[in-house]
């Protein structure tokens, strides 16, 4: 199947450029945006866009505010949240898929917080995308973890904001944790983790209420030894959903033919995207 291959440069309305990876087969019959994990940037994905591209799925990779093609980067000066993800960054790339490709079904997905996101965008935007996918991805609250890493979470979830707020920035890589990372969208993130409501700073939208009106397919997908996202994490975030039609896939070393982790999927993703496109059967929200 021939497919075209795109970087389209973007810009949101307070000046953010970046730029939108494309991979638009020539008969598209579905469009994806793709919403990456913190701290991950957009080209990670390519692997995984060019297997669905292959499958008839044009796909678009986001990139996130500091990361990649990004014109920004964080620091005391350059701060952001969840609000200027959700209400321009996000949106921007929609529009582009708009104007670049008019396959008929639209889906929004991410891995880890992208894919919270994107369920977050969802709950904003009613209409905006039929389906929602989800790859190593639940909600971070504390409680949502087995024990005994549901500990450790909570002093995490303070420590990361005031080391943000003290720095300017958090510095992800000297902690093992996503890049470098703006303070309020640390903040956002932490409060979540803590209290298990999504919530944006600066923004006055009820995201919880929002989310409880999604109405999608969601497909879900885990990975064995994943302890950043175990079906409890995944479950919680679903639970927020009363309305979707829910399935989760959990693929194991052999099913990847690579670690079950995190990580190593990105490199060779076909498990994963064979259970996209399958699904599983219906879970307890289906």
């Amino acid at each position: 199947m021939s497919m075209q291959e795109m970087e389209i440069p973007l810009a949101t309305e307070d000046g953010h450029r970046y730029k939108l990876i494309a991979r638009i087969p020539a008969q598209a019959h579905s469009t994806l945006l793709w919403l990456p994990a913190l701290g991950v940037a957009a080209w990670h994905y390519l692997p995984m866009a060019e297997a669905l591209a292959a499958r008839g799925i044009a796909v678009f990779l986001h990139e996130w505010r500091g990361n990649g093609s990004s014109s920004l980067r964080a620091s005391r000066a350059v701060d952001w949240g969840y609000r200027e993800i959700l209400t321009q960054d996000i949106r921007c790339s929609q529009e582009a898929i708009n104007a670049h490709c008019d396959a008929p079904a639209r889906i929004i997905g991410g891995h880890s917080i992208g894919a919270q996101f994107a369920a977050c965008y969802l709950a904003l935007h009613a209409g905006a995308f039929e389906s929602l996918w989800l790859v190593a991805s639940g909600s971070p609250y504390w409680r949502a973890f087995p024990a005994p890493l549901r500990y450790l979470f909570p002093p995490a979830f303070r420590f990361v904001p005031w080391v943000a707020d003290r720095r300017g920035l958090l510095h992800g890589r000297r902690y093992g944790f996503a890049g470098n990372e703006a303070r309020t969208l640390m903040r956002d993130w932490a409060r979540v983790g803590l209290s298990n409501r999504y919530a944006a700073s600066g923004m006055d939208v009820d995201l919880e209420a929002a989310l409880s009106r999604v109405a999608v397919e969601a497909r879900g997908v885990l990975l064995a030894n994943d302890w950043y996202a175990p079906r409890s994490s995944l479950q919680a975030l679903l639970d927020k959903m009363p309305h979707t039609r829910s399935s989760i896939s959990i693929l194991d070393r052999h099913a990847l033919g690579a670690r079950a982790d995190h990580f190593a999927w990105m490199k060779r993703p076909g498990a994963v995207v064979e259970a996209l496109l399958a699904g599983a059967a219906p879970d307890q929200n289906g």
